[in-house]
């Protein structure tokens, strides 16, 4: 711990120090630093890598039910609508597990949004979309200023800014089908002193699946206030509380036979999820020519779910082929009918994580190139609590009276401690046309594990997973065509070991696996043009060396796996009205992905997985199309469809269905949608519709805990009033 502290010390000492040579420096060209809460720089032109933007102005023509749906249109990205709100986000990466987007890095305003960034990478919160004003989303290099969970780019929702001239606000009203209601309202006011803005939403509607009703609350307050001319503080504090019916567990072969959208034990599972947040951003503008940025950031969160089963279509938990006895009041199994009969499983679960970031962003000539320049380190520690208490009788449904018996129902109790220090560094070397990013990240990580209880019995394991890994990037952009960069990139990405899967069995005893982080080397090669007016295209060639996959064997996970992911990824846009020089505008817009390989490099017997098996949950065709029209007179409308090619669910690439539903494939399948908008010129109200599955078409989306159906048709209306 001394050691590690000492280095940190060294390090923000080391920082510290370049601020007189950033004084210093030459006024070259305006600050390249990154916007306030984004994580793109100002000159996108320099960017050696893919990126793409999702703007609020697109937000509006498409109007998104979920994050979900905001990101079908990304090239590259697998969304899996595992719930109707998408609460539990599910997005995979150019051939990645989707699950819980958990080899992708999620951030909010440069924060990150997991459970546990290094202990427990689960997406179970993403930033509504009511407080987005931009999403970026950065698949190429230039990962290596940010991590961990980098091997398949990262996604930071950046919100709206605090007003600067008054009082300004919106309150919008929306419902729909399937239950939906919901209300959003933001209120500000600032000057050239500082301001302050409130957002408070309140979401509720039903599930995919019957009875898997929803309720999300969240109350945020963003503050700036401008210190002096050139240094600002921005703090920003966050309250989101989810209830709801939703369960993990999928329906067998024959009950997704009989009613695909049922759900037995419905009226018993529940999820609920807390968190709070702060936020914190000290703003430096030394000089024209250097920024330090200093962030701090915490997050709490408690999350708790109840589920009667496991394995979808059996009303027992079976752990090696033994069901637990304890459980046998639920039948063989599991119907709405004997559901009231028996008990359950809670899985408690506490998450607390803090860290502080310093960043000094300035130009120089060094070599007599003008260069931009980035280096940084961040502290960052967790502090993870993982139990479960579970029995068969009735009242077991009730947490409270399972921890009235002290240790007599717990199952499980895992203590987790992260501590991780990183460090960064990046330069950019201007060149003429051409521009040279080289840099390195070093990821320093230590995970504490701590069994107290497992399988019944109290424990005595403790292990330490210590880690440092060396991440280097390069990139090359060349901008020689007007409003036209070709750019070509190679970096390493990093998925840390993750601690909640090294609980294993051998025997009757319990054991910890030690796993190594997951490491992938990422290749690209493409092209983004805005050389004709109206017309905007981006295309990608990649290609990603996965190395030390964790594969799991009964119940203990160890690195034995190898996998490459290859594929083109293109996107454009069209607006006659731009084109033709005319007030109404047609507007063609469309991504489309061809992953042609993405398969396992390495055989792993234990799993029956060969060698050139295709990954899971990784599609080789997938497209988004929109026609649109918008008009001077404020009306804006849009129809689409969103395509997505067959998919394997397992390493094994099984095709006959299995009776629990999770084996087998998924089908292919393409889902229409539309919205329209309207705002009268010089109006402050919008009215707006949109619509999800146009034509109601029945699908598959996961195999993961049994067969889940994909959303029914899902359309809501609203109206919005700025002042």
């Amino acid at each position: 711990m001394f050691f590690r502290k000492k280095l940190l010390s060294s390090a923000i000492a080391s920082s510290l120090m370049l601020v007189p040579f950033a004084l210093q420096a030459e006024q070259v060209d305006s600050i390249n630093t990154l916007t306030v809460t984004g994580i793109l720089p100002d000159r996108l032109e320099a960017v050696p890598g893919s990126f793409d933007i999702v703007d609020e102005r697109d937000l509006e023509r498409r109007r998104p039910f979920t994050v979900k749906e905001a990101l079908k249109t990304v090239p590259g990205i697998n969304a899996v609508d595992e719930d109707s709100y998408g609460l539990a986000l599910n997005i995979g990466v150019r051939g990645l597990n989707p699950r819980r987007t958990s080899r992708t890095l999620l951030m909010e305003d440069g924060m990150p949004l997991f459970l546990g960034p290094y202990g427990d990478p689960s997406a179970h919160y993403s930033t509504p979309l009511d407080r987005v004003e931009r999403i970026e989303v950065v698949k190429g290099s230039g990962q290596i200023l940010h991590g961990p969970q980098t091997v398949g780019g990262m996604i930071n929702f950046v919100t709206r800014p605090v007003p600067t001239d008054g009082f300004e606000g919106a309150v919008t009203m929306d419902a729909g089908n399937q239950g939906f209601r919901g209300a959003h309202t933001r209120l500000g006011y600032g000057n050239d002193t500082g301001g302050i803005m409130i957002d408070a939403l309140q979401k509720q509607g039903d599930g995919v699946r019957r009875g898997h009703d929803f309720d999300v609350t969240e109350f945020s307050i963003k503050g700036q206030l401008n210190l002096t001319d050139r240094q600002t503080l921005i703090a920003k504090v966050s309250r989101f509380e989810e209830d709801s019916a939703i369960t993990e567990t999928g329906l067998g072969q024959l009950e997704y036979a009989q009613d695909k959208f049922q759900a037995p034990t419905s009226d018993h599972d529940r999820f609920e999820h807390q968190r709070d947040s702060v936020q914190l951003k000290h703003i430096f503008d030394i000089n024209d020519s250097a920024t330090l940025n200093t962030q701090a950031y915490y997050a709490d969160a408690y999350r708790s779910s109840f589920r009667q089963v496991n394995e979808p279509g059996d009303g027992s938990y079976i752990i090696d082929g033994t069901a637990y006895s304890e459980l046998d009041r639920c039948g063989t199994a599991a119907t709405a009918a004997n559901a009231d009969a028996c008990g359950g499983r809670h899985r408690p679960r506490d998450y607390e994580y803090w860290g502080i970031e310093s960043r000094l962003d300035f130009n120089h000539t060094l070599f007599g190139l003008d260069s931009d320049a980035v280096v940084g380190v961040r502290y960052h520690e967790e502090d993870i609590r993982r139990r479960q208490f579970r029995d068969g009788d009735p009242r077991a449904r009730d947490l409270d009276w399972l921890k009235s018996f002290g240790t007599d129902y717990l199952r499980e109790d895992i203590r987790i401690d992260v501590e991780a220090i990183s460090y960064f560094a990046q330069n950019t070397f201007h060149l003429g046309d051409w521009s040279f990013t080289p840099g390195v990240r070093i990821e320093d990580l230590s995970i504490k594990t701590d069994v107290v209880w497992a399988e019944g019995d109290p424990q005595d394991i403790r292990q330490t997973n210590r880690s440092t890994d060396v991440l280097p990037g390069f990139g090359i952009a060349w901008n020689g065509i007007d409003n036209t960069t070709v750019f070509a990139g190679v970096h390493r990405g990093i998925a840390p070991p993750r601690p909640d899967r090294d609980l294993g069995e051998v025997g009757d005893g319990v054991v910890l696996s030690k796993t190594s982080p997951e490491k992938s080397t990422n290749w690209e090669l493409g092209l983004r043009s805005d050389y004709f007016d109206g017309v905007s295209l981006a295309g990608t060639l990649f290609y990603t060396d996965f190395q030390e996959i964790v594969i799991q064997d009964s119940g203990s996970f160890f690195n034995a796996g190898e996998s490459e992911q290859a594929g083109i990824e293109l996107a454009g846009r069209i607006d006659f009205g731009t084109f033709y020089d005319s007030a109404h505008n047609v507007y063609l817009t469309g991504s489309y992905t061809n992953l042609f390989k993405a398969e396992f490099s390495k055989a792993v017997p234990s799993e029956n997985i060969a060698a050139g098996n295709r990954m899971p949950y990784a599609p080789r065709h997938m497209a988004s199309l929109s026609l649109g029209y918008e008009n001077p007179y404020g009306l804006d409308t849009r129809i689409g469809v969103d395509y997505i090619s067959r998919q394997f669910v397992d390493g094994e690439n099984t095709r006959v269905e299995s009776a629990n539903g999770q084996e087998g494939m998924i089908d292919g399948y393409s889902l229409w949608n539309a919205s329209i908008n309207y705002r009268k010129p010089g109006s402050d109200i919008t009215l707006f519709g949109s619509v999800y599955n146009l034509t109601d078409r029945e699908y598959l989306v996961s195999r993961v805990d049994g067969k889940v159906a994909g959303r029914q048709r899902q359309f809501f209306a609203g109206i919005r009033y700025e002042f």
